[in-house]
């Protein structure tokens, strides 16, 4: 499951994304094949950690398992 992180709060994508013009059709980020492309992994700083990515608007994606 992914989510973005705003200001300390845990939001669905889809509020976000959905006028993002680099999300897909139905207004999810990009996610193929294990990786976000609409943003770049952000470097873990402990092993526990989720794993984290930025979009290209800026956004902080976390991808929970």
């Amino acid at each position: 499951m992914l989510a973005i992180i705003v200001n300390e709060q845990i939001l669905e994508p889809r509020r976000v994304c959905e006028t993002c013009l680099l999300a897909d059709s139905s207004g999810k980020p990009r996610w193929q094949s294990g990786k976000l492309c609409c943003g770049h992994t952000i470097r873990k700083i402990a092993e526990q950690q989720a794993q984290q990515y930025e979009c290209f608007m800026g956004f902080k994606i976390v991808k929970i398992e």
